[in-house]
């Protein structure tokens, strides 16, 4: 009768060892899981952010190289009023005239490329913005 009683009470330690093994194994699928939807998650925040960032930065070449075309037109039409001045006076007021429209334009078109730039950085660290602002929440509900 004991090595009945014996071989029950190994029987029983042996299923709650397999028991202990089959939660650990599902444990482990479970953090697997977890751990592979996240890097898809990652994987995909980061491919919108550079999508976004990529969109940003040819704005702001498309908006650089609109504003260097405005700017060679206005030389242009600068020199030639400059040699038709009829004058050494004529082309000194050309010249500050030109001097001033020019660096009005200037601040303006800078502020063009700022907010063009400030934007693209924006679009393009909000994907890791909202990727940070969902760890945090998801850890904060872990608790």
């Amino acid at each position: 009768m004991t090595n009945a009683k014996d071989a029950a009470k190994t029987e029983d330690t042996v299923e709650t060892l397999r028991g202990f093994a089959q939660k650990g194994v599902d444990q482990a699928q479970q953090s697997a899981t977890q751990m592979r939807d996240a890097a898809a998650n990652a994987a995909s925040h980061m491919q919108d952010a550079a999508a976004k960032s990529a969109k940003g930065y040819r704005d702001l070449g498309l908006k650089s190289v609109e504003i260097a075309r405005a700017n060679l037109n206005t030389h242009f039409d600068f020199l030639d009023a400059l040699f038709k001045a009829k004058s050494v006076n004529q082309a000194v007021e050309l010249q500050a005239s030109y001097a001033r429209q020019q660096f009005d334009v200037m601040g303006g078109q800078v502020q063009e490329l700022s907010a063009i730039a400030q934007k693209a950085l924006a679009e393009g660290s909000k994907p890791f913005q909202d990727l940070g602002s969902k760890a945090v929440r998801s850890a904060q509900s872990a608790r």
